[in-house]
């Protein structure tokens, strides 16, 4: 198995802007990309610690009209090797909300999700940078 670390943890916000400012001036992780996503109305932003990007932060906007109270932690990625070996390793076993396929966004970055046996998202994620 070549899963390797955490990649990132996903946080809908409600102004990617309002969270980068936020998370730069106040964590002090620093910006490194925001790129859109195939569903258009998604625009998602990594950030991560000065010099150490090993685990990244993900702010999602648009992903849903309105917020929970609690609960913004959308999903948990994991860096994996080769998201195409990963996809078939995973389609042989038996979890549950696997998607259909694997996603590109725009920058040439590829995952999918599944979820845990308690219904948490999971993401596998191979990093175009």
């Amino acid at each position: 198995m070549a899963v390797r670390k955490i990649e990132h943890v996903g946080i809908m916000v409600s102004s990617i802007q309002q969270s980068i400012d936020f998370y730069e001036q106040v964590v002090g992780l620093k910006h490194l990309e925001t790129t859109g996503h195939i569903n258009e109305q998604i625009q998602l932003a990594f950030l991560a610690f000065p010099g150490h990007t090993d685990t990244e932060l993900e702010l999602i906007q648009g992903y849903a009209d309105k917020l929970p109270a609690e609960g913004q932690v959308h999903h948990v990625a994991f860096a994996v090797d080769d998201v195409d070996v990963e996809f078939e390793r995973i389609q042989g076993l038996q979890v549950s909300e696997l998607d259909a396929e694997i996603t590109t966004l725009p920058n040439g970055s590829r995952y999918f999700f599944f979820s845990g046996p308690d219904g948490e998202r999971l993401e596998f994620f191979q990093s175009a940078r």
